[in-house]
């Protein structure tokens, strides 16, 4: 029973896409998902995406887990580099500011397009195709790369004490210098200058 896989391999509120479930009939197993959806077992969040249905503490029906769905979607597949969180998201999460973003702004390998906003489970998530594709090895600079593009106009710290976020994000990311510098030429001057600005300099020659 596809079913008693899904209960095996799948926690509640995770997204579970349908080309990840073993059955060598896609109609097949497209029938017994629409069942499972049916005898409300499953939710359905949108085609070929679905969760198992759960009721949270205060009575109400559970949510897929949209954090995990973007990283299953874009950031991470088949347990490789795909994709990574920027803009306003990535100025909030290492503390560059305290603004709560409306959206989630991601760069993936996933994009078809450059730019596309999409809408999923009352969500908006706004995808941008990366200057090149996003691999284990590059990913972290080039997120470093978007985040000194645009952390003039998201950072509510300045001067010195900007410069000390900057230099603990580097710690904690494990930065790599070598690979930021190979592809600082594709991103805006305004990243190079933000470099200096921060600092980093030193670390980038």
């Amino acid at each position: 029973m596809i079913y008693d896989y899904i209960i095996d391999n799948y926690e509640v509120g995770e997204p579970i896409f349908m080309s990840e479930l073993p059955g060598e009939s896609p109609d097949y197993l497209r029938q017994e998902m629409k069942r499972l959806v049916d005898d409300g077992k499953l939710e359905r969040l949108y085609k070929g995406v679905y969760y198992l249905s759960y009721i949270t503490i205060l009575g109400t029906k559970g949510k897929v887990s949209m954090d995990k769905y973007i990283e299953k979607k874009y950031l991470s597949v088949n347990g490789e580099a795909s994709g990574y969180i920027t803009g306003l998201l990535l100025a909030n999460k290492f503390g560059f500011t305290t603004q709560h973003p409306s959206c989630y702004e991601l760069c993936s390998n996933e994009a078809t397009t450059k730019q596309r906003k999409l809408e999923v489970d009352g969500n908006t998530i706004i995808v941008y195709k990366p200057v090149v594709t996003i691999t284990d090895k590059n990913k972290t600079a080039l997120q470093f790369l978007d985040l000194m593009s645009v952390i003039d106009k998201y950072s509510e710290i300045t001067g010195g004490e900007r410069n000390k976020k900057l230099h603990k994000y580097v710690e904690t990311v494990k930065l790599d210098f070598k690979v930021v510098k190979e592809y600082l030429p594709m991103f805006p001057d305004r990243a190079y200058r933000n470099i200096y600005d921060g600092g980093l300099m030193g670390e980038l020659v």
